[in-house]
């Protein structure tokens, strides 16, 4: 990394050099309406030149007419760093192949009515992106669009209204054509439109809904492209951090004389953890930072640490002991927080032909990112840079103010490409570390952590049981649904969610089936937990989803019903239902059972097997999109094969159909990896994984050769897709092996839970 790329160059020599480069002028345009600091502040060079309007940048023009979209998303492999620039470039009306995209830093500005961001909001969760973008980005590229048509208007003398524009370029009525790039400069003059431009309408898109290539994917595949583990700075220390294994522990005492002695190690600093029940916003634990010249230096330093730790108030905490308080909730069935009554459930179960019960269990689970969490920092006297992979740079710029006490508008974030977040990056503990030792050792840190310290200190996925009923009358019709949940509360000492029911992010109001049957009862149990928690990849949906959906499956078995009919009967006509949780404000239970037929029909369902294999279904709603998967599975031995996996997506307009595709992919076999393997244990009061080894990721061999994605074509208003494909897979795997063993698994992971069973 340049020297260049690591101090805030001046804006003014900036454009300077990008002048004397180019010798042209910049069209810059945005969508920041508010008044707010001069745009030209932390810009990559990409994005300078020598005319700047007072809207927050995203767009340059160059007098050569190539076009460079600034990406605002935090790229975590959701594809927003493609999808989000051809909002812009649609509306702009240019050619995709003109387009280069770079990367936007974190846009923090402070303006009369507050702090604000000039670039909208850069977060990644919730599968938001395209949501919140798809109106106001492409109102940006429709104003850089407007002003170039007027600047045309006013050179030519000719009514705006007559001009028309393709491919970069405004053409009058008589054929004369002008480029974007001769018409930039004089863009620059005209004051913004007042009101927002008309937006094109569907039939008009040239570049929405065409199969668009990952716009970084020559630089990712020649190793160009920087993740945030790849950043360094010349002066910069690389710190280790050796961090308390117990739950809520705390440090006692440290001998560093032999990690002194390692060549390179030039400091040891003690940093402490959160105070027990403090909410957990900065440091995730104690822990003791060895500082090197190198990463060898520094790991070799930290395997020579004498560490004593105290063991914390959860030190009895396990696995077993959860499950076991679990179950005990469940049974005695007191003291739950009502989280949906609909109807009168009791008075159905005792009316009832038939009633049905079954309990699952959904273990920890660690986000095991591609790339763990790394920070390079340096706290300069009035000012701070970060270079980072992140979720929340809004979160990372609130903590370094709070920590430094250098003001938000000071701080400097430039984002990197991210191997993968699946929520762990919302969180910025490790941010938090950087930041302490930064202070300590009075230089620039580059914090690295190890696989070990990624599996060993997460925010994990909640723990937890679900107890499921069903009550049938004559004809076989569900009258009656219980779900009952006993399990870790998702608000633990998360300040952000104090305000919110403690069944957040386990149990959720408006899911299937509500609003589908007369008598729901839906409640919660607090099971109490020293383990940290957080979101993970779809977070309440797939921590629920593999219950409702295997226990749909279990009641057409025990019914002799089919499990598609069934779900199709329960979803019923077409209709929207109001929906209250992420997603909504309605579920329409027509694009459900539509996925869910589309994909029965790919699968074969209904065929008769006579070759071993099992078939599995299940569908779901996540986040305003609906998805469907099966699976054709067999089992060889002790090992399972799935010769098919089918995914059947509704988002809504598709914005990049080969983006969707790889999402639907991805999260397919992220899901099906989570349910063959994978599990947090937790011992004495400390996680039990360490490595890949005891948290087997699946492999190759394991996984499906292909997975086959059909994506609904429809009119509606775009959800992201990052989540949708993930909630449905494990469920539909469970059923398809129960298909193939008539051995029905309710506790995952599936695969040491089926070879105890068979």
């Amino acid at each position: 990394m340049s020297a260049d790329a690591i101090t805030t160059v001046n804006a003014g020599r900036r454009r300077f050099l990008a002048i004397s480069l180019t010798a042209s002028g910049a069209l810059l345009v945005g969508m920041r309406w508010a008044h707010a600091e001069p745009a030209a502040a932390n810009l990559p060079p990409d994005l300078l030149g020598d005319e700047l309007t007072e809207l927050g940048p995203f767009l340059r023009i160059e007098r050569d007419n190539r076009i460079v979209i600034g990406a605002r998303g935090c790229e975590i492999g959701q594809g927003v760093m493609t999808s989000l620039p051809m909002l812009i470039a649609e509306e702009l009306d240019v050619d995709w192949s003109q387009v280069r995209v770079v990367q936007l830093p974190y846009g923090y500005v402070e303006t009369d009515k507050g702090p604000s961001n000039r670039y909208g909001d850069q977060g990644a969760g919730g599968s938001t992106s395209i949501t919140d973008g798809w109106k106001e980005l492409r109102q940006a590229g429709a104003t850089a669009r407007w002003l170039l048509v007027q600047a045309a208007s006013r050179d030519w003398n000719l009514p705006a209204e007559q001009l028309r524009t393709e491919s970069g370029q405004v053409i009058a009525p008589d054929g004369r054509k002008l480029t974007y790039g001769a018409l930039a400069r004089s863009a620059t003059s005209i004051a913004p439109p007042e009101q927002p431009v008309a937006l094109k309408s569907p039939e008009q898109f040239r570049i929405i809904g065409k199969p668009t290539r990952v716009a970084d994917a020559r630089a990712i595949v020649t190793g160009r492209s920087h993740f945030g583990i790849d950043e360094y700075a010349a002066d910069a220390l690389v710190a280790v951090i050796a961090r308390c294994p117990y739950l809520d522990g705390t440090l006692d005492s440290f001998d560093d004389a032999e990690t002194r002695k390692v060549a390179g190690v030039k400091d040891v600093i003690a940093i402490p953890g959160p105070k027990p029940d403090e909410p957990l916003g900065g440091v995730l634990a104690a822990g003791v930072a060895v500082l090197a010249d190198s990463t060898w230096a520094a790991l070799k330093g930290r395997e020579l640490l004498k560490v004593k730790w105290k063991q914390g108030p959860w030190a009895k905490e396990s696995t077993n002991a959860l499950a076991a308080v679990a179950n005990d909730l469940l049974d005695k069935n007191e003291g739950g927080v009502a989280v949906r009554n609909d109807g009168d459930f009791a008075k159905a179960r005792k009316q009832a032909r038939q009633v049905i019960e079954a309990r699952y269990e959904m273990p920890f689970l660690a986000h095991a990112t591609m790339e763990p969490p790394a920070a390079l920092i340096e706290i300069r006297q009035d000012s701070v840079l970060l270079v980072a992979s992140l979720q929340s740079p809004d979160g990372a710029s609130e903590l370094i103010s709070q920590l430094t006490g250098i003001a938000r508008k000071d701080i400097e974030i430039r984002m990197t490409r991210a191997g993968g977040g699946f929520g762990r990056r919302l969180k910025n503990d490790y941010v938090a570390e950087a930041v302490l030792v930064a202070k300590a050792a009075g230089k620039p840190v580059k914090l690295m952590w190890t696989r070990e310290d990624d599996l060993q200190h997460d925010f994990y996925r909640p723990f937890g049981v679900h107890a499921m009923a069903a009550t049938l009358d004559r004809k076989k019709h569900i009258t009656g649904w219980s779900h009952r949940c006993a399990a870790t509360p998702r608000n633990y000492r998360d300040a952000g969610m104090k305000s919110r029911p403690i069944y957040t992010g386990c149990l959720e109001p408006d899911d299937f089936p509500a609003g589908l049957v007369a008598n729901l009862d839906k409640t919660f149990f607090s099971v109490a937990s020293g383990m940290p928690r957080g979101w993970w990849r779809a977070p309440i949906h797939t921590f629920h989803a593999f219950a409702v959906q295997s226990f749909i499956d279990e009641v057409a078995v025990a019914t002799r019903q089919d499990a598609v009919k069934l779900r199709l009967d329960l979803l019923g006509e077409p209709r929207k239902i109001p929906y209250k949780g992420h997603g909504g404000p309605t579920f329409d239970t027509g694009r459900l059972a539509d996925v869910l037929k589309r994909c029965a029909e790919k699968i074969g369902w209904g065929a008769r097997r006579t070759d071993g294999h099992g078939i599995g279904i299940a569908c779901h709603f996540t986040f305003g999109g609906y998805a469907a998967h099966a699976f054709e599975v067999s089992i060889d031995g002790s090992d399972l094969r799935i010769h098919r996996a089918v995914c059947v997506a509704d988002v809504g307009r598709v914005v990049n159909p080969l983006g969707l595709e790889a999402q639907m992919i991805g999260g397919t076999i992220d899901a099906v990896s989570a349910a063959l393997h994978l599990a947090i244990t937790v011992k004495d009061g400390q996680v039990q994984q360490h490595n890949f080894p005891d948290y087997p990721l699946l492999r190759m061999a394991q996984a499906p050769r292909n997975v086959e994605v059909q994506i609904v074509e429809s009119t509606a208003e775009p959800s992201g897709a990052g989540e949708i494909g993930v909630p449905s897979a494990a469920p539909a795997l469970a059923n398809a092996v129960y298909a193939a063993t008539t051995v029905r698994v309710r506790k995952l992971p599936l695969m040491p839970e089926l070879m105890r069973m068979l």
